[in-house]
């Protein structure tokens, strides 16, 4: 039987002025259809997950949501308690991560946002939100509709790809590409961003085994970046945005409806395999309740 929690806890802090800004990611996303707050609002959480959730629902729409920022913020609970904390906070069905495929001046990239609901969903309120168009546009500021004063031209910010290929000579000195090396290949990695690989994982795969010595790295890059590129894999019905929803705990990226409660299958497994049957303050042995007792239709 699910046992509400009453107790008393620490009010959680104000959000810090000026607010975190996600840079590069994790950026607060509020879910549609939110409710005015309450003071009842999470009185039924464990109190540490309560005392994040507070927090969090002060904070501004953008506002860096990563475990890291959070924790700076939230002296009284590590890293690792806020990890624990949000992935409690996915099942209890007030959180989703969202990875979303961003293009733009020739680059493509993609960007994790966190959707935050203060009204506790289920999975198919989840699925069917996330799979919509308002998920796969978060907000964007207005733009300026008077006409403004020429800027200068500034230089333009070389790409995601050429950046990954001009620190290749950093990671492995036998890697070393020139500028008019960087740009010719170019091309060729910024088709590996645009198949969701990552900087790390697209300088991995060039770097791994390299014959001793290197006597022509462009051609060995080359080649390696047309043989090994990564497959192309479609989107999901429901993402043709380029929109996935990130598990809260490893980050594998997968369709809405494959990640109930905001966890891929492996992390559920591995949860319920590792718990202690005994452990009160488990995750699986916290939420339990959770599902039934927080979830509204």
């Amino acid at each position: 039987m699910a046992v509400q929690h009453f107790s008393p806890a620490l009010p959680a802090p104000e959000a810090p002025r000026p607010h975190r800004t996600a840079k590069s990611g994790y950026g607060k996303q509020v879910a549609p259809g939110q409710r005015p707050s309450r003071p009842a609002d999470f009185a039924s959480l464990p109190e540490r997950e309560r005392y994040v959730a507070g927090y969090i629902d002060r904070l501004p729409e953008g506002a860096a949501m990563d475990i890291k920022s959070l924790a700076k913020d939230l002296p009284l609970y590590g890293q690792m308690a806020i990890g624990t904390a949000l992935r409690a906070l996915a099942v209890a069905g007030h959180l989703r991560r969202v990875r979303r495929r961003v293009e733009g001046d020739g680059t493509c990239r993609w960007v994790t946002y966190t959707y935050w609901s203060r009204t506790a969903r289920n999975n198919e309120w989840w699925t069917a939100a996330l799979s919509g168009p308002a998920a796969a546009q978060p907000d964007v500021p207005p733009q300026r509709t008077a006409p403004a004063p020429p800027a200068p031209e500034a230089p333009v910010a070389p790409s995601a790809a050429y950046l990954a290929l001009a620190g290749l000579g950093r990671r492995d000195p036998r890697l070393a590409l020139s500028a008019a090396d960087c740009a010719a290949l170019e091309p060729l990695a910024a088709a590996w961003f645009a198949r969701g690989a990552s900087a790390e994982h697209l300088a991995s795969a060039l770097t791994a085994g390299l014959p001793e010595p290197v006597t022509h790295p462009l051609g060995l890059v080359r080649r390696r970046l047309t043989d090994k590129m990564p497959p192309h894999i479609p989107d999901t019905p429901g993402s043709a945005s380029g929109l996935r929803v990130e598990c809260v705990e490893c980050g594998r990226p997968g369709p809405a409806d494959a990640l109930p409660d905001g966890l891929c299958r492996p992390c559920r497994s591995s949860h319920a395999q590792n718990a202690p049957r005994d452990a009160a303050d488990s995750v699986p042995a916290r939420v339990a309740g959770l599902r039934e007792l927080m979830r509204t239709p």
